[in-house]
């Protein structure tokens, strides 16, 4: 009975408003990538996925895009969850998700692994919505690309230790490649395929 309580409860109360609201709150991010996001309006998904990515899968998925998720999420309510509020579908297939979700402190999956669309069609790409342990206080990064003047800096905690050399690969398959998404709590900041990442020194 809990599991399916967990399943019905948490969406969106006021589900065209919030969803267009979180929706532009990423499409402002996508288009200011380092900027952060933060998720304004009531949502609780279950355990252990955060709100902010819960928001994102809220407005992002619908029943034509397949979505994969961790072992650890694929056995929490979260399935349940995601077929009552959005009618997506699970795959256990990387390259076949539109979307993919990893909750904090789970080994996030190589980059390649997940579909990184074709030269005709690169939007048939995986969106990768990462939570980590925090989006402040980690390791400088500089940003530089489309939708950023002269530089942007983060610093996310809890990103895999072969996440730059990944990126910088997945970078270099443009238009081709991998979107990502890290959240942290109800702040996200997104980061474009068209993103480069350079190291700075703490």
């Amino acid at each position: 009975m809990l599991d399916l309580t967990e399943s019905l409860d948490g969406g969106f109360p006021d589900t065209v408003t919030h969803a267009q609201t979180v929706f532009r709150s990423v499409m402002d991010a996508m288009a200011r990538p380092g900027s952060q996001g933060v998720i304004d309006v009531p949502v609780a998904p279950p355990a252990p996925l955060g709100v902010a990515a819960g928001a994102l899968l809220l407005t992002l998925c619908d029943h034509d895009t397949p979505i994969w998720l961790t072992p650890v999420l694929a056995k929490s309510a979260l399935p349940g969850w995601i077929g009552f509020h959005t009618g997506a579908s699970l795959t256990s297939t990387k390259s076949d998700a539109k979307f993919a979700f990893v909750e904090a402190g789970a080994p996030v999956p190589s980059l390649s692994q997940f579909a990184l669309g074709t030269q005709e069609y690169p939007d048939r790409s995986t969106t990768l919505v990462v939570e980590i342990a925090s989006l402040e206080g980690g390791q400088p990064l500089q940003l530089s690309g489309p939708g950023i003047r002269d530089a942007a800096m983060i610093a996310p905690k809890g990103l895999p230790e072969t996440f730059l050399r990944q990126w910088a690969d997945n970078r270099v398959l443009f238009p081709r490649g991998v979107d990502l998404v890290l959240t942290c709590g109800p702040r996200f900041i997104a980061l474009p395929r068209t993103t480069k990442i350079r190291e700075m020194e703490a």
